[in-house]
């Protein structure tokens, strides 16, 4: 496992407006220059809207194509959410996007209540583990950052490794709860022993809530390695394999987890891409 540059993109997001915010934030993953994944926020194309059916996309359409198009011209893996339409169903679905075109999908397990997603949007059974450049990484949304047992990182006996070695939230995230992202965050490192990114929004959205980014790249010992409030940025930063193994091995408090298990969970690890 090498050293894995990560790139996130903290930005504002042009509210219902999928054209406009393709255009903008195709801008800004060319400012980024040499990196292995670029991380957008969750909703990208439209930001935190409840009007599914005006603004879902069937899978292999725009920001299907787009997501494909940024990966194969930067060789880097893509990742971020859109509001996605299945057999009539509207899914929070962030989209795992490799260069070549394989891709995997995640579709937001806990839905945001206080919004109403939960009557807009069907939630998630799986969990995705991918597997990119060496690293296991699990990719999140926004509100499952509330609920730990989803994404606790299990050591595997036979395979001697744990689940994941990054562990990345998207999200629209508002300021009013920007104490609440900080904790949670750093708490889901230290809980896990891997790495753990948040990337969220700035600016104000058509519902009048705000939000301040608080972006961040947290190591392992729940010690910031990068954080980012209030403002618009594009930062790439080097998680280290080596200390992330060395930390690992020197305090291995996973040995001593509680077994347990989730009813209906599914975990998918690298299955093969197709539609869905």
């Amino acid at each position: 496992m090498q050293d894995l540059k990560l790139s996130i993109i903290q930005s504002d997001i042009h509210w219902e407006d999928i054209g406009a915010n393709l255009a903008m934030f195709e801008e800004k993953i060319w400012q980024i220059g040499s990196t292995d994944v670029i991380v957008l926020p969750e909703m990208f194309t439209t930001g935190f809207t409840m009007k599914a059916s005006k603004l879902a996309e069937h899978m292999n359409m725009r920001t299907f194509k787009w997501m494909k198009q940024m990966a194969d011209q930067t060789g880097a893996l893509v990742l971020g959410s859109f509001i996605a339409m299945v057999h009539d169903r509207y899914y929070n679905r962030l989209l795992w996007m490799e260069p070549g075109g394989n891709f995997k999908t995640y579709d937001k397990r806990h839905l945001f209540r206080m919004a109403d997603e939960h009557h807009t949007f069907s939630p998630g059974e799986s969990l995705l583990i991918g597997h990119w450049k060496g690293w296991r990484i699990c990719p999140l949304v926004c509100y499952d950052l509330r609920f730990p047992v989803w994404s606790r990182n299990r050591w595997n006996a036979s395979l001697k490794k744990l689940s994941y070695d990054v562990l990345i939230y998207v999200a629209n995230w508002p300021q009013v709860r920007a104490s609440a992202w900080k904790t949670l965050l750093d708490a889901r490192a230290i809980e896990n022993l891997s790495f753990v990114v948040g990337v969220n929004r700035v600016g104000t959205d058509g519902n009048g809530v705000e939000y301040n980014g608080n972006s961040a790249v947290i190591g392992p010992k729940g010690d910031p390695i990068f954080q980012v409030e209030g403002e618009e940025a594009i930062k790439t930063v080097e998680l280290n394999a080596h200390s992330l193994q060395a930390f690992r091995d020197r305090f291995p408090a996973y040995l001593d987890a509680d077994d347990f298990s989730i009813e209906f969970e599914q975990v998918q690890d690298d299955y093969l891409p197709g539609l869905s």
